[in-house]
């Protein structure tokens, strides 16, 4: 399963929303006309979060995750420079399963280094 959503994050990814790159669209519910589509999304322990991506109204669309997200960040501790990999799961026939999953990484760091990236769960 390959992430449909990775990024390194950064100062305004941590302290106010999430910025993802236009091909996400693609992997989202339909947004029927409107401007946000909220979907949930479990962690490696199971736990389901709410959130809300938003695009705007005119011009290039530039979605951004907002609900849910600080809670999120919070709740994982997360940190400029962790990783976050949004998947969207094949839906089985008569499945009620999330169709995404959410993993976080912290940054590893030797001697100032990067040396690597350890799931949170």
């Amino acid at each position: 399963m390959a992430p449909r959503s990775a990024k390194v994050l950064r100062e305004t990814d941590i302290k106010k929303r999430y910025s993802v790159p236009t091909g996400f669209l693609s992997s989202l519910p339909s947004f029927n006309g409107g401007h946000a589509v909220d979907f949930q999304a479990v962690d490696g322990s199971g736990r389901v979060w709410p959130f809300r991506c938003s695009i705007r109204k005119k011009g290039h669309p530039k979605p951004v995750i907002s609900k849910g997200w600080r809670a999120f960040v919070d709740s994982k501790g997360l940190k400029v420079g962790d990783k976050v990999r949004f998947y969207k799961k094949k839906n089985e026939a008569g499945a009620k399963k999330h169709a995404y999953e959410i993993r976080a990484e912290k940054e590893i760091k030797i001697f100032g280094a990067v040396f690597g990236y350890a799931p949170i769960i």
